[in-house]
């Protein structure tokens, strides 16, 4: 989650950088048996943006697909799971969620030398910078309306009714997360952060309540989907890396983050028609048909703290040297900031 953008470094495609070349051969002949409507020949080109998984635009001369991929070399354990990405997206594609039509998965690491699936190449535009400088006043608010009710859309499934009854562990999932990005950062950080470390202590102690639990997208941002070519509509959620059960809270206030950061942080909100935090709240509450957030701060330390985690990982590949793009050494550099304004949210919900 970062703010101004400049849509040119990260949209489009690139030439396949020769860390991340992939055997082409080898996969056009594993696509002939395994996508359905496949024909060839086939093109690789690799997106720009995306730092996590690679991530590859597959042209043919009938219509393009979208490969993503585990990165090479040493990963953290459970980093990087494309087969829950691809079981996530086939689920919820089934329902009618917008999402990308699930093609084939390959867990055979001797295609390309890691697992990976296919998708489907959805046409449409990506919003990188938040403030939405391209579109009218009228155009931002619907824009913003489309993002928060389809999170809610995301929220009302049942996962044992889409057949994702056992995609999350029990338990509370504040607990998990926490646990999960603790041991992240301790894997990833050369040097201890104090914020991180006083964060690791308050943050199990004060856990809330979970009171439902959903499928969650864990990632949810207005650049992580894809909208019609005309429409204030979402046609597909992308980026499921993260996703898993747990409460809906957290991928609800990890949306009213982006209020607090550079981008919508200093922007004239009025001005923009686009909604505050506060407006934003309400829109999705209705949506979800839920009361409110109880102690906000709480949430948005636990948000803080998670996104100082996931760069503190990014750090530790840039370090490796298995970082798949070059802003990576920039995201790393906000591991400290991020932690700092953490443990600051944390102090407003009462922490000493």
């Amino acid at each position: 989650m970062v703010g101004k953008r400049n849509d040119d470094d990260y949209t489009g495609t690139k030439p396949v950088e020769e860390r991340h070349r992939v055997d082409e051969a080898r996969l056009a002949e594993w696509m002939q048996a395994n996508v359905e409507g496949y024909q060839g020949p086939l093109e690789v080109q690799q997106f720009r943006g995306g730092q996590s998984n690679p991530t590859y635009k597959l042209v043919t001369p009938n219509r393009s697909y979208v490969m993503r991929r585990k990165p090479f070399g040493k990963l953290l354990p459970s980093a990087h799971a494309v087969d829950r990405e691809f079981r996530v997206i086939a689920a919820l594609g089934k329902q009618g969620f917008p999402v990308a039509k699930a093609y084939a998965l390959c867990t055979d690491d001797s295609v390309i030398g890691v697992s990976f699936y296919i998708m489907s190449m959805e046409e449409g535009r990506v919003f990188w910078d938040p403030i939405l400088p391209t579109q009218t006043p009228e155009s931002r608010w619907a824009i913003f309306k489309a993002k928060i009710e389809t999170l809610a859309q995301l929220h009302s499934y049942e996962p044992e009714k889409i057949g994702l009854g056992d995609f999350g562990k029990p338990g509370n999932y504040f607990a998990r997360q926490v646990d999960r990005w603790s041991k992240q950062y301790k894997a990833s950080v050369a040097e201890p952060i104090p914020e991180m470390e006083r964060l690791m202590e308050w943050l199990p102690n004060t856990l809330p309540v979970q009171e439902r639990v959903s499928v969650v997208h864990g990632d949810y941002r207005l650049d992580n989907m894809i909208f019609h070519a005309t429409e204030p509509r979402v046609l597909a959620v992308l980026d499921w890396e993260l996703s898993t059960l747990g409460d809906p809270m957290a991928d609800f206030t990890y949306l009213l983050m982006q209020w607090a950061m550079p981008g919508l942080a200093e922007a004239d909100l009025k001005a923009l028609n686009l909604p505050t935090l506060e407006q934003a709240a309400d829109i999705y509450c209705k949506a979800a048909g839920i009361a409110g957030v109880p102690n906000l701060n709480w949430y948005l330390a636990y948000n803080t703290f998670r996104l100082a985690g996931i760069l503190a990982g990014i750090a530790g590949r840039v370090r490796d040297g298995t970082a798949a793009s070059d802003k990576a050494k920039e995201s790393a550099a906000r591991t400290v900031p991020m932690a700092e304004l953490a443990w600051e949210y944390a102090q407003k919900a009462g922490a000493k």
